[in-house]
């Protein structure tokens, strides 16, 4: 029998619609009941998590399997063609790949404006330094990695075995409802993301090769048998790229689209040349915003680089904390995480700050991609009660930004209707997921299908239909 506070959950009825109609006793679903690997794997992951205490590293290498081979057949244009080994593995921290292995499959070096500051090995291992995406926060990493058989590296993806669902800006709580209402465990499960960054980019990431769509194929199927190794309900990949959401259909993972607002650079030379494309009225109001911060006796500053010091961050976090703890947030992110982040990144981070009566009171944090500038998180002191400082620092600084440093590109995080007022449009976000439990895959991919048909025709996207027809 569940416990009251399982009893009183309520979840989707859309979610349900497939599953079994009877309540099955628990003991039903054990894992060797349904074909999974034996309960000692299970054992093994929930110990990970706090039930059973121990050495962080020896148990977390008891939990990684050992490494696969695939023999890749190689390329018709290589000279070459003789079958590749190829062996992927799985790593319990960033860490263990050298940097610059890890960037070569990160970051693009044909196409440099696809570049993605989250997916870099310096942003990545910030927050697993910092303590911010760790197993002590229900993020255990297991990235996963291909190697060919001389060692080189030909693939990455950055992977974590979870014991909740925050951070991630994909909502699945009524899955994970639906599952314990009918005596399944839905945590853990696996997440290929970049922890509390709802950015769209490459999951699955592949050094520059001829033969890489193979390795794309090899590295999803050892996904897949990883989450069957750790008997683990479900594997989810969150905002990967479109090209990839396309290719994952085809390896069987259930699809899931959203929405979000970003802002696009039409090749204007300063910011009025953005305001005349808006109408009239959406014109006068931005004007008449901007204008309160200056008789506010406010002052905008963008820092870059070594402009950004350790005093910057600390008021920060200040900031950071301000509004996770009184806006109904979560801190996910420790002070450590923002220095190493400037550490790291350098001239890639860029601090919007507002100075009142030469005090910071209020700040935007930002990243700068190839051709993209990401904002990220917005704060301020507890008393800081400026009207519209919040449109000023992420949205029209972060415009400005963007257009004197030619990028084509906003985006101002997830959610949020009102960006549309100031100039952003909805586009089309995308996940894919994968289930181990074939009923509840049914049910799911059911719900997803009403989900995603509802999106389309409800008017308030305001667009949105447009983009996905």
């Amino acid at each position: 029998m569940a416990s009251p506070a399982v009893a009183m959950r309520r979840p989707s009825p859309t979610v349900l619609a497939s599953a079994p109609r009877r309540r099955p006793r628990r003991h039903e679903y054990s894992p060797s009941n349904m074909g999974s690997p034996s309960s000692a794997s299970r054992l093994k992951v929930t110990a990970l998590f706090g039930w059973i205490k121990g050495d962080r590293y020896s148990r977390t290498r008891e939990l990684i399997p050992s490494a696969e081979s695939y023999t890749l057949t190689g390329s018709a244009s290589e000279v070459d063609t003789k079958p590749r080994e190829v062996s992927i593995s799985v790593v319990s921290s960033i860490m263990d790949i050298p940097p610059a292995e890890w960037d070569a499959c990160a970051v693009d070096s044909v196409e440099p404006e696809k570049f993605n500051p989250f997916l870099t090995h310096a942003f990545l291992s910030s927050l697993e330094e910092s303590g911010s995406a760790v197993k002590e926060t229900g993020w255990l990493p297991l990235h996963v990695v291909a190697r060919d058989e001389n060692e080189n590296i030909l693939g990455v993806i950055p992977l974590y075995l979870k014991s909740h669902s925050r951070g991630e800006f994909v909502f699945d709580q009524s899955w994970a409802e639906a599952y314990h209402s009918y005596g399944l465990e839905y945590y853990p499960k696996l997440q290929s993301c970049v922890p509390f960054t709802p950015v769209t980019g490459q999951r699955i990431l592949l050094r520059n090769t001829s033969y890489r769509d193979q390795v794309f194929d090899a590295l999803v199927k050892a996904l897949k048998n990883l989450a069957t190794k750790l008997n683990v309900s479900s594997l989810h990949i969150t905002f990967p790229s479109e090209g990839e959401f396309s290719k994952l259909k085809d390896s069987g993972l259930l699809q899931r689209i959203g929405l979000q607002y970003h802002w696009t650079n039409r090749n204007y030379k300063c910011f009025d040349d953005f305001l005349m494309d808006l109408k009239q009225p959406k014109r006068k109001n931005i004007r008449q915003e901007r204008k309160k911060i200056p008789a506010q006796n406010l002052k905008m500053k963008r820092l870059r680089g070594d402009e950004i010091k350790s005093s910057h961050w600390d008021t920060f976090y200040k900031f950071y904390r301000n509004t996770t703890d009184n806006h109904w947030g979560r801190a996910y992110l420790t002070r450590e995480f923002f220095h190493l982040l400037g550490e790291k990144m350098g001239d890639k981070v860029m601090l919007i700050v507002a100075e009142h009566d030469d005090k910071v009171v209020a700040g935007a944090l930002n990243l700068i991609g190839g051709d993209t500038l990401y904002g990220r998180l917005w704060g301020c002191l507890p008393d800081a009660h400026f009207p519209n400082l919040h449109f000023e620092a992420c949205y029209y600084q972060a415009i400005e930004a963007a257009i004197e440093l030619n990028l084509s590109k906003v985006e101002a995080g997830a959610q949020g209707e009102h960006k549309i007022q100031r100039g952003y449009l909805p586009v089309t976000t995308y996940s894919c997921h994968y289930f181990l439990e074939p009923g509840f895959a049914t049910a799911i991919g059911n719900f997803l299908v009403h989900e995603t048909a509802q999106l389309k025709s409800t008017p308030t996207c305001f667009g949105l239909k447009a983009l996905l027809l």
